[in-house]
């Protein structure tokens, strides 16, 4: 009977983490991929080998970008609100986020929200261009992102034989 009681605490305690996840609606990628489906009546794709890809930019960028999630939706046959869409990306992104960057024009718009986690940043990155909508997740350690921006954008040394700039 002990046994039994025992088992029982363990399947509620492993439970309830998914129970309280399900009732309290799903967020982030997947739900604004998603309440974007619904609202437009379009369907996303996902891009092929992203997993891969991921862990071949975590590489590449020495742990400095990693977690990317990409998809993509073609032929959206309808207008699509700018307010509404912002409204839709901000509600279902989760608690945390925060819009850094909204610009919008006729028929194009792009939305970027941050969330940081500690020493990293997750990005939400959301394009609209005429009929075609792309949503990218990632995550960047920003310190690591800036030493290689550093890195790369001085394109002019001075050189200190002859105190001349070059290339």
């Amino acid at each position: 009977m002990r046994r039994l009681w025992t088992v029982s605490v363990l399947c509620a305690t492993l439970l309830l983490p998914v129970a309280v996840l399900a009732l309290s609606g799903a967020s982030g990628f997947d739900a604004v991929v998603h309440s974007i489906e619904s609202r437009y009546h379009v369907r996303a794709t996902s891009v092929p080998f992203m997993s891969l890809a991921s862990v071949i930019t975590r590489g590449a960028t020495k742990n400095g970008v990693g977690g990317l999630r990409v998809a993509d939706i073609e032929n959206i046959s309808g207008p699509v609100d700018a307010d509404e869409l912002n409204r839709i990306v901000a509600e279902n992104l989760g608690v945390g986020w925060e819009r850094m960057i909204r610009e919008s024009s006729h028929n194009e718009q792009t939305l970027i929200f941050v969330h940081p986690q500690g020493q990293r940043t997750r990005l939400f990155i959301l394009d609209l261009d005429g009929k075609e909508m792309s949503f990218i997740e990632l995550s960047v350690d920003p310190g690591h992102l800036q030493e290689s921006l550093d890195q790369h954008s001085h394109h002019h040394h001075v050189n200190t034989d002859s105190g001349n700039a070059s290339n």
